[in-house]
């Protein structure tokens, strides 16, 4: 991924405007020089679903399969019914797949044609997710691209790079930091991340 462009969220990425992007930042640009738009307002807001609101619901998700080992089996065998249970459903909830990290196995998930997300269960897609180079990359070097996230992974460990589709999402879960036997669903759920979600990170050490 090139270097010469950092995001709100501090990941390496480039990403042009076009299409869609560009005429959005025209109309955010007229209301903001005619005052009708604060943009602090909307990078909050933006922020807010992009790393808080969204991911949580997912956090949520992890954190019982974490915690719930009936719940996980449900979750990996038919994610949306598990996400629906838990009272997150949409249109592309339809169509959610979970898959599991494990010491031999890391997933990383991607959408090579556009940026299919689950944004019901992680919320906004970020910038990097829909760049071209992130896009590409991945598929073709995915331990390159993971070292920039600053995830080493050992030499042993297998990576399987998933494609979103419109009709297909994917839920990575993360694995389960050790020492955090006994903690409730809500502070485990404080562990998960965004990224751990995606493939490019990890959950947080306690």
């Amino acid at each position: 991924m090139d270097h010469d462009h950092e995001h709100r969220d501090g990941k390496p990425g480039h990403s042009e405007p076009g299409g869609i992007q560009a005429r959005v930042r025209a109309l955010e640009t007229i209301l903001t020089e005619k005052g009708l738009v604060d943009p602090r307002a909307l990078d909050r807001i933006v922020d807010a679903f992009e790393t808080k609101i969204g991911p949580r619901n997912g956090a949520r998700i992890v954190a019982r399969a974490w915690s719930d080992p009936e719940f996980e089996v449900r979750l990996l065998a038919d994610a949306t019914e598990a996400a629906n249970s838990m009272g997150f459903s949409s249109p592309v909830g339809a169509h959610l797949i979970a898959v599991e990290n494990t010491p031999e196995t890391h997933n990383l998930v991607v959408c090579t044609l556009c940026s299919c997300y689950p944004w019901e269960v992680l919320g906004l897609p970020p910038v990097w997710y829909k760049s071209a180079p992130y896009r590409s990359r991945a598929v073709m070097e995915p331990r390159a691209v993971l070292a920039e996230f600053g995830v080493a992974l050992p030499p042993d460990t297998q990576i399987r790079v998933w494609d979103s589709t419109a009709e297909t999402r994917f839920l990575v879960v993360p694995m389960r930091p050790p020492g955090t036997q006994g903690w409730s669903e809500e502070r485990l759920a404080d562990l998960v991340t965004r990224d751990s979600m995606i493939g490019t990170g990890l959950a947080k050490s306690p």
